[in-house]
């Protein structure tokens, strides 16, 4: 670790992290392209006199400045809301939108999904992605990628997360620069003639027809899905209940194309290579070989950002291998990383990148020391410890930030590794093996047999272990904060075992101390924290009564589902509290020395408060210009139970009193401290 920070590329890289951070989340620059040119052809200059004149402090100084700016210039640069052609800048209430479509999402309950390029708005040239929904319609022909669609539908800001702590797919989307959508039926489109075929186009054509291949075999709808994640990069149709069973098995890395197959695929390819190093220039042809098949295969996976990334991580690992010097893995890291956040500034925030280099430098700096403590002197011993000590140093490198996402820790996950992954490799270069021959209709029937005898065998496994729930550990709550100090405590911690010296020692100390402020700061935050939470469910009431580190919900839900419910689940594993449940029915509730009046579908209510926060729930039959004339509320709060037209008959009332409106299902939950 010490050559890493001597290591000039890291110095760029975190220059580079600071500057796309302080861009993405303050927007510090806000001005056209003309002044960047103008503040980086000043730095240019200035850093030009400075090495001349040889001043280097300021040089010292001016150089990560310069940057860290070039951070902030990629990250606004990179944003199309900053481009003079972004189509919302044409968007008016009469449109003729042009698209084409550029990814096929997983499809909803109700509606196929698309991410388009907005082509042109009207007879305007633009830019700009946007999700598309069309109702599904057994009768139709789903869109493919390229095809070319006019639209007349005005694009709608995404929604916000309706409830707190719910997975934001707005925020999600917005860090793949994607803003708005729009929702259509099949008769408010029309396909237009098919325009030049993108590289995407042809990876999705040729993916289509490696799936047409293997349709033609008997293989199983589970078997299918698992090959055409394993090999094709496609989870569309994975079963809910199966994705389930590989996330509590902690293998759903080995559904996701990404750096275990990427690193798998280099290994079998340098093995096979070898003896080309042999031959003159044998190096330089072994390793441009293995990086014109690593794209290869990340063309047929769909050139998806998660391949991407892991075929460019690993295209630098293989590159740099063929130096043969020490340390040369984490130099191709930073490299990797250097380049794609220069190409790409908001991967920094996508949870698949994090994952993949922090999984990454666990394994090549903590498994030597895991391996070192124990030797096996049998050659298969040998592997099985060389590959569980793989696995948990990867789980060290990931563990802090995974329970910071997913809130749990699969306690089986090295059971999973062990039994699957010593034979992955195989099983993706048979996987490669059954394409090919599919694709000219010569796959033998024993090897499809055998091919899904495998794959069954995989999911039965992962389907056994991910039901012994009393090794899944859930509801793990963690903080940002609390994070960032584990992975402090981490690095000190391994600083302090390799070079066993007093300053790493004095360091995982304060590391320590650190975690207990956190801990203490977020327990009386938490105790000390009071608030009344009126949750949106679509057809149902949800009130949430929070004091302290309790929360007591009062619902009209099945009593055996509440406790499983997303909405409060999320609440409750994110504010690390307690939950207890209530069918009654409350009438009035007092908080803060003022008043919540609850009126149900009896519509009954006291007439002697003044001044309440009104509830209206289950679609009461009231008269509400009266109410508000009689006891004069600061608010009137609709949940979801009430019927649509009720709601809209009471904005239009409360709009008229001039009385403040708040429903749950637009504006999500309401929060009272």
């Amino acid at each position: 670790m010490k050559k890493l920070l001597q290591y000039s590329p890291f110095h760029f890289l975190s220059c580079l992290i600071i500057g796309i951070i302080l861009q993405f989340y303050t927007k510090i620059w806000k001005y056209d392209f003309i002044y960047l040119i103008f503040i980086i052809l000043t730095f240019l200059v200035l850093l030009f006199f400075l090495r001349k004149y040889n001043y280097r402090k300021l040089f010292t100084f001016f150089s990560p400045l310069l940057l860290t700016f070039i951070g902030v210039v990629s990250t606004f640069i990179h944003s199309p809301k900053n481009n003079i052609n972004y189509y919302q800048n044409y968007i008016s209430d009469k449109n003729k939108v042009t698209i084409t479509i550029a990814k096929v999402l997983k499809p909803g309950n109700y509606y196929t999904k698309y991410i388009a390029h907005v082509n042109q708005v009207n007879s305007t040239k633009t830019t700009g992605k946007i999700l598309i929904n069309i109702k599904k319609d057994s009768t139709k022909t789903l869109l493919k990628v390229d095809d070319r669609v006019f639209i007349t539908s005005k694009p709608k800001n995404l929604i916000p997360p309706l409830n707190p702590h719910q997975f934001d797919y707005k925020k999600y989307l917005a860090k793949q620069y994607i803003y708005q959508q729009v929702f259509i039926n099949h008769n408010e489109y029309k396909t237009l003639v098919k325009g030049k075929t993108s590289i995407y186009g042809f990876s999705a054509q040729f993916r289509n027809k490696i799936q047409t291949s293997l349709k033609k075999y008997s293989f199983s709808k589970d078997e299918f899905a698992v090959i055409n994640a394993l090999l094709l990069g496609q989870r569309q149709e994975i079963s809910k209940h199966l994705l389930e069973s590989y996330t509590n098995a902690g293998a759903i890395h080995i559904l996701a194309i990404s750096g275990l197959h990427i690193g798998i695929i280099l290994l079998i390819l340098s093995t096979l290579f070898k003896p080309l190093e042999r031959l003159k220039n044998g190096l330089l042809v072994k390793t441009m070989l293995i990086v014109v098949l690593l794209w290869a295969f990340a063309f047929v996976a769909g050139l998806s950002a998660s391949v991407v990334r892991a075929v460019t991580m690993f295209t630098f690992i293989a590159i740099g291998a063929s130096f043969k010097k020490k340390k040369i893995i984490e130099f191709s890291l930073i490299s990797s990383m250097f380049l794609l956040l220069l190409i790409k500034p908001l991967f920094l925030f996508d949870v698949g990148f994090q994952l993949s280099y922090l999984a990454v430098f666990g394994i090549i700096w903590v498994q030597p020391l895991l391996y070192k403590l124990w030797i096996p002197k049998f050659w298969l011993l040998d592997k099985f410890w060389s590959l569980f000590t793989v696995s948990i140093a990867a789980q060290v490198g990931i563990l802090p930030i995974s329970l910071y996402y997913f809130h749990q820790f699969p306690g089986l996950f090295i059971l999973s590794n062990l039994l699957i992954i010593p034979f992955l490799g195989g099983i993706l270069m048979i996987g490669i093996l059954v394409i090919f021959l599919a694709l000219i209709n010569l796959l033998p029937k024993i090897l499809v047999d055998v091919y899904g005898f495998i794959i069954s065998l995989m999911n039965n496994l992962v389907n056994w272990v991910s039901k012994q729930e009393s090794f899944l550990l859930q509801e793990i709550s963690m903080s940002f904060y609390e994070m960032m100090a584990w992975y402090f405590f981490i690095i000190f911690a391994y600083q302090l075992f390799i070079s066993k010296k007093v300053k790493p020692f004095i360091l995982m100390l304060l590391s320590i101390i650190v975690l207990q402020i956190i801990f203490i700061f977020d327990k009386n935050k938490r105790q000390l924290k009071q608030e009344i939470i009126v949750f949106h469910k679509s057809r149902k009431t949800i009130l949430g009564l929070r004091n302290g580190a309790t929360l007591n919900v009062f619902h009209n839900l099945d009593s055996f589902n509440i406790n499983n419910l997303k909405t409060i689940k999320s609440y409750r594993i994110n504010e690390n509290i307690k939950s207890r449940f209530s069918t009654k029915n409350l009438d009035i509730l007092n908080f803060n020395s003022g008043k919540i009046i609850c009126i149900d579908s009896l519509g009954v209510y006291n007439i002697g408060v003044k001044n309440p926060i009104i509830m209206l729930q289950y679609s009461p039959k009231i008269n509400l210009t009266r109410l508000i004339q009689t006891l004069k509320p600061k608010q009137i709060i609709a949940d979801g139970s009430n019927y649509k037209s009720y709601i809209n008959y009471w904005k239009i009332t409360c709009k008229k009193q001039k009385t403040p409106f708040h429903y749950t299902g637009q504006k999500g939950a309401f929060i009272i401290n």
